[in-house]
């Protein structure tokens, strides 16, 4: 913004001395000046204390956009890292630095959480065949040793340990199926599903997008409300600060650089074990609700879609999401969730504020879900049905 160097008042050689009273006319001029200055200088600290938020605001200031404004303003301190996060964030940034490999070889790791047998054994057996050496498998069954139905998943469980809902335990199961998964230098991309999940496409098209993409698709949103960040706990700091808390569901899908530094994350998973727990401080957090949310959005926010590939339907707002049922399960169904194209969360506050934008693949426009939860075991023979005729790509 330009200022003229100074306001023309006017000459005294121009004033003239007339007889009778001295009565003068009101300045109205320098009162103007007076209010506009102190206009200006609300403005601007206005503008120093709540700077735009977005890229559209910083053009009212200078054609080049906020870097020019922010010029103006005197440097805002970074906090200064621990000596523990100063050496995290060097290993992570080497790892995020490799570059990815993508070869004939390459595979997608897919890892099935579940109690013990997977009830949809059979669907996965029939999306897998075919595809040999695109794919491996992984099963993490935490109460039952699991029965297989299909060549694919025998030989494929891992050690395995109790998991209790909503305690550290399941991100447990998660890093130490993920640590099986990444002991194979062909697996490139790394798929964490419950036993409740079915594929929504063909196995070539979820090949492409995931092997082709740039990102990895961790869920990740901030909802100030008690469900998110009234679960987050002061004794976190200084590694993690409220204004980095986020939320998200925990079935992602990531890139082998992202599945590395996950394994190598000891300093804030460690926050997570001892700070977030069912309980603890009278807050109910759940950590596989949190811990990599808010770990990618300190260590690589531009680096995940902020959205998980696997649909859920949270519509029965109750703790668990909606089951579905053989009666539930149709064609258009399938069709109605592959349709879906824009990401959507709503935060728990009372203002019930809805998130939402739109699922983006290497810059386009794409649906948003690969995969579909929480489908039971009755439901599998419809799906059969139903997957043998699909048209999907």
């Amino acid at each position: 913004m330009k200022f003229e160097k100074g306001w023309r008042l006017g000459s005294m050689g121009d004033m003239q001395i007339l007889p009778g009273s001295r009565h003068r006319p009101p300045m109205k001029k320098p009162t103007w000046i007076i209010v506009l200055v102190l206009l200006v200088c609300v403005f601007l600290i206005c503008a120093y204390m709540y700077p735009p938020q977005s890229s559209s605001a910083c053009y009212i200031f200078s054609s080049r956009g906020c870097k020019h404004f922010a010029n103006w303003l005197p440097p805002v301190p970074a906090r200064e890292y621990t000596d523990d996060e100063i050496a995290s964030r060097v290993v992570i940034k080497d790892i995020l630095n490799s570059p990815p490999v993508v070869s004939r070889k390459s595979k997608i790791a897919f890892m099935f959480l579940s109690p013990g047998s997977l009830p949809l054994e059979r669907l996965w057996d029939s999306f897998f065949q075919g595809h040999e050496g695109k794919f491996s498998v992984y099963v993490h069954a935490s109460k039952h040793k699991p029965f297989h139905v299909s060549r694919y998943f025998v030989n494929r469980d891992i050690r395995s340990d109790q998991v209790i809902w909503g305690k550290i335990s399941m991100v447990d199961a998660e890093r130490r199926i993920l640590a099986n998964a990444l002991q194979d230098p062909d697996n490139q991309h790394f798929v964490l599903l419950s036993d409740s999940c079915v594929p929504l496409y063909h196995f070539d098209y979820i090949y492409t997008y995931l092997m082709h993409t740039n990102i990895s698709y961790v869920d990740c949103f901030k909802d100030p409300g008690p469900h998110g960040n009234g679960r987050y706990s002061e004794r976190m700091l200084p590694e993690v600060e409220a204004k980095d808390f986020r939320k998200g569901a925990q079935w992602f899908s990531m890139k082998r650089q992202h599945a590395i530094i996950v394994m190598a994350d000891h300093l804030y998973y460690s926050k997570f074990r001892a700070y977030c727990q069912p309980g603890f401080e009278g807050r109910n957090c759940i950590a596989d609700e949190h811990y990599l949310p808010t770990f990618f959005q300190i260590v690589d926010p531009g680096g995940i879609a902020n959205w998980s590939v696997t649909h859920v339907d949270w519509s029965e707002r109750k703790w668990h999401p909606k089951s579905y049922r053989a009666e539930d399960v149709t064609y258009q169904l399938l069709k109605n969730i592959t349709s879906v194209d824009v990401s959507v969360h709503v935060t728990s506050d009372e203002k019930k504020e809805v998130q939402s934008w739109p699922c983006l693949w290497n810059g386009m426009q794409k649906p948003c879900y690969l995969f579909a939860r929480k489908f039971t075991p009755e439901t599998l023979d419809t799906l059969l049905h139903i997957f043998s005729n699909y048209s999907a790509p």
